[in-house]
């Protein structure tokens, strides 16, 4: 089996997310770079990439140049693909466009596997459960006021969930920043797992003061506290708190993450299948953090990364960003706070060719 051609495009979609209801929609778009790899049996591998801006036309850019030094080669052979992009690349990576582009080709590579043997992407990694818990994401985010937090985490309680992730960081006092916690904490009852997200808004002194403050309403992790990279910062934040620290989503390739665990900076370890390098790059990682006796947990893209929390032994939970619900004709679906692992073969999602068509802007 060999890559035959491909296809890319940038899609701009509008940049909702249909668990937030009852607030204005923000006249915002969000692109994607959208990637089909055909081989010479007829059978298409899909991936995507994203987070360019105003740089994603370059990004679609190294996405096509990624995909044209594919073409011809075995998709099953990832590895010696990737050495020979890393190659093509000279000193790009492994940071940034390149990490990004990599992942949409390498998604690929793995869809054309499974389709290849007929086996879903979770079992070519060990299919170790069939459905994974997940939690709501983005619909408790920081501009929210706090009447609509108190309405909506019972709403997500009602949809399923038994996970949900707000967000702190912006607010003028700690007393503030608290109350936000408290509000949210007695709104869903002490049964629901709740994290917080920082989003690297705190210094380390101001991260352990709110975080003593909030330990008793109990959080599941509190995320990103400080600077992603202030390794010594997050390792004191860690060792001061109760709370597990989690972070991990904003580092590119896989040698950041040997810096968090080494430095005990964690306890939580979040990867991103776009930033980390794609599928091949993630389970890496995973493996990682299994030899520290840590658990993983995704960021973005629960479509994929579905396949990937299922399938490795210290996965978590999957985030339910749902971002990306515009590009597929199906998603996975939730049942009883747990996202389901497609069946089909590869990921076990096509595009809907109607939303490609109608966002499509390059």
């Amino acid at each position: 089996m060999k890559i035959a051609r491909f296809t890319s495009h940038v899609v701009s979609t509008p940049a909702d997310n249909p668990l937030v209801v009852g607030l204005p929609m923000r006249d915002e778009t969000r692109e994607f770079v959208t990637l089909e790899l055909e081989t010479d049996e007829g059978l298409v591998g899909l991936g995507l990439t994203f987070f360019g801006g105003a740089l994603t036309p370059a990004l679609k850019a190294a996405v096509d140049a990624f995909a044209e030094l594919s073409v011809g080669e075995d998709p099953t052979r990832v590895e010696a693909i990737a050495a020979k992009l890393r190659a093509a690349a000279g000193s790009a990576g492994p940071g940034g466009i390149f990490s990004l582009a990599q992942s949409a080709v390498d998604i690929a590579w793995w869809d054309l596997r499974g389709k290849a043997e007929g086996k879903s992407v979770c079992e070519l990694l060990g299919g170790l459960r069939s459905r994974v818990p997940t939690y709501a994401s983005g619909a408790l985010l920081r501009q929210h006021p706090l009447a609509y937090l108190a309405e909506a985490g019972p709403r997500l309680v009602g949809m399923g969930f038994r996970q949900m992730k707000m967000q702190c960081g912006s607010e003028p006092t700690i007393a503030a920043s608290v109350e936000r916690v408290r509000v949210m904490r007695q709104a869903i009852g002490p049964d629901i797992d709740l994290m917080c997200d920082i989003n690297q808004l705190w210094s380390v002194p101001q991260a352990v003061v709110v975080g003593h403050r909030i330990e008793e309403y109990g959080l599941f992790w509190l995320e990103d506290p400080v600077a992603h990279d202030d390794y010594a910062g997050l390792a004191s934040v860690a060792s001061s708190l109760v709370t597990p620290i989690a972070a991990g989503e904003y580092v590119y390739g896989i040698v950041p993450f040997r810096h968090l665990l080494e430095a005990r900076s964690i306890d939580i370890v979040m990867i991103d299948l776009l930033r980390v390098g794609g599928i091949t790059q993630w389970v890496k990682v995973a493996g990682m953090a299994q030899a520290f006796n840590m658990p993983v947990v995704s960021h973005l893209i629960p479509e994929i990364h579905v396949h990937l929390v299922a399938a490795v032994p210290n996965g978590m939970t999957v985030e339910y960003m749902p971002w990306t619900h515009r590009l597929w004709a199906e998603f996975p679906s939730v049942t009883d706070g747990e996202l389901v692992v497609p069946k089909k073969p590869g990921l076990g999602l096509e595009f809907d060719r109607d939303a490609i068509a109608k966002y499509a802007v390059a």
